[in-house]
């Protein structure tokens, strides 16, 4: 027997509810919704804090139903359905990641009563927020990178809208706090630690923009954005001259742009080559001539075997030289 008023349990064969007074039904339905909600939270909660993402997006996306104005229900059933998500899925996933945040964020507006807790939400969302960005952002990168170089070129605008979505997760969140908390200072941090984020992501994919100068536009209004709360914050230099191309024939041999001995290279082309007219002419007529030849004959036996043993030296001549292997930036000139 379930008080229908307090959702108390009480002994069967009882009349009224020995908490409560109030008058007993048989198997009341609001006294069993209530014990089995607390009972899924707590599964949910579990699952949350044990990474456990696929058991969470179940036992939240069966609150959600029930409690419809709870933000957390809200929340993490979209965000651990997007920790699940495939590769295919990220521009998707990332998406609703971002559709969610205005209506997870008026519901802590206008259900959490107290202040104190409004805040811990919006920055326990915040914190979520950063890390689904970058798990999402590093994927498709990851993916990109792992694509062979010969044929990489087709899949460039399907990563650049898969970063560009996750990118997104973070301006948005900024977005709405500022809009939703309007006035409320001690959320601003939280807009100015995702508008933060943001721009870090876009100004990687800087390289890979078509338009430079429209991204570099998009990058300065979130700077200013962020200014009015951080009137010192300096925004990063964006450069927009178009890159110097990758090192194809080395990227092939050594199977990546980025490792110790491209580094060293790219490295030399920028410091040595790019310091002579000479210099520079051998690179352009080496980026004319280097792409076809990779396309064609780069996965070769004979082209690794051809090529290997001279970079080897020449790389190991370099680095003796001072050329240092350490993670680099390509230059523009």
């Amino acid at each position: 027997m379930f008080c229908s008023k307090c959702g108390k349990q009480n002994e069967d064969g009882a009349q009224f509810c020995v908490q409560c007074g109030n008058p007993l039904v048989p198997g009341a339905v609001q006294g069993s919704t209530k014990e089995k909600l607390e009972n899924l939270y707590q599964l949910a909660r579990r699952s949350r804090d044990d990474n456990d993402s696929e058991n969470a997006q179940k036992y939240y996306e069966m609150i959600l139903p029930e409690d419809p104005n709870n933000w957390e229900a809200a929340f993490y059933s979209v965000y651990f359905k997007a920790m699940n998500c495939k590769i295919a899925q990220i521009r998707s996933a990332a998406i609703s990641v971002s559709n969610c945040i205005d209506t997870v964020l008026k519901l802590i507006q206008n259900y959490v009563e107290d202040i104190a807790a409004q805040d811990a939400a919006v920055g326990e969302v915040t914190v979520r927020c950063t890390v689904i960005a970058q798990m999402l952002f590093t994927g498709a990168m990851s993916h990109y990178a792992g694509i062979d170089y010969s044929i990489r070129d087709k899949y460039q605008q399907e990563m650049i809208n898969n970063c560009c979505a996750a990118r997104d997760i973070d301006y948005t969140l900024g977005n709405q706090i500022e809009s939703i908390f309007n006035g409320h200072e001690a959320l601003h941090g939280f807009s100015v630690t995702a508008w933060k984020n943001g721009i870090n992501f876009h100004k990687s994919l800087m390289k890979d923009f078509a338009n430079k100068e429209l991204n570099k536009s998009e990058i300065m209004g979130y700077a200013d954005k962020i200014k009015k709360y951080e009137p010192d914050y300096q925004p990063p230099e964006i450069n927009t001259a178009p890159s110097n191309g990758g090192c194809y024939v080395a990227t092939a041999v050594y199977h990546s742009y980025d490792c110790p001995q491209v580094w060293t290279l790219r490295r030399f082309r920028d410091d040595t080559l790019a310091a002579s007219w000479y210099g520079r002419a051998f690179v352009r007529l080496y980026y004319t001539v280097s792409p076809t030849l990779v396309r064609w004959f780069g996965e070769t036996e004979g082209f690794q075997k051809l090529w290997r043993g001279p970079l080897d030296r020449l790389v190991a001549k370099l680095q003796a030289q001072g050329v240092e292997d350490t993670p680099y930036e390509d230059k523009i000139w």
